[in-house]
């Protein structure tokens, strides 16, 4: 999946997923945090997301349990998902490493830049 970028919400989806298997409710709180609350990740967006996480094998379904009569299925990252995460992060790690090289160049200041 490296070939392209990730979008924002898959890492989020699968970097919330990487420490814990988490339901549904706890992923968005937990996407929330992983983002400084950037990112409010909407139900059906979430739910579309897991599904086709699921589908591609990156994420599995830990557990279906009733809680107060209501379904809960806990989700968890799977080892395509962790192996896509780190590649993932590895790309970035990368990028970064190139903007802050980049951006540490002395360039000589030319004449009239100290006005």
């Amino acid at each position: 999946m490296t070939e392209r970028s990730m979008q924002e919400p898959t890492l989020l989806l699968l970097t919330a997923l990487a420490d814990a298997p988490r339901h549904g409710y706890a992923l968005i709180e937990e996407i929330a945090t992983i983002s400084q609350d950037r990112v409010r990740m909407r139900t059906g967006t979430l739910y579309s997301a897991l599904d086709r996480l699921l589908q591609q094998g990156r994420i599995r379904i830990e557990r279906d349990e009733v809680i107060d009569g209501r379904a809960r299925r806990t989700y968890a990252l799977a080892d395509a998902g962790r192996a896509t995460l780190a590649a993932e992060a590895d790309r970035l790690r990368a990028m970064v490493a190139e903007a802050d090289r980049r951006l540490s160049v002395i360039r000589p200041m030319t004449r009239g830049a100290l006005a």
